[in-house]
């Protein structure tokens, strides 16, 4: 039987239209400075958090895809 995965990744897979709120939105979630935040962006697709709770997970794609981007969860 399948063990339930309990550490995800968060993957910005496209910033969408709204790019800057979604730098911004990156840079508030992860603690890193604007110039990361952006390279981050810059080169999605790219993990924003790694080894995350679900929930956790869960409400950093619901943020990001509110700003318009583009996630998915692995």
């Amino acid at each position: 039987e399948a063990e339930e995965q309990s550490e995800f990744d968060v993957i910005l897979k496209a910033p969408g239209g709204s790019k800057l709120a979604v730098v911004k939105l990156v840079k508030e979630l992860t603690g890193l400075g604007l110039k990361d935040a952006k390279e981050l962006v810059d080169g999605a697709p790219k993990p924003v958090k790694e080894g995350v709770a679900k929930d956790e997970a869960e409400a950093l794609k619901k943020q990001l895809e509110e700003a318009g981007a583009e996630v998915e969860l692995k």
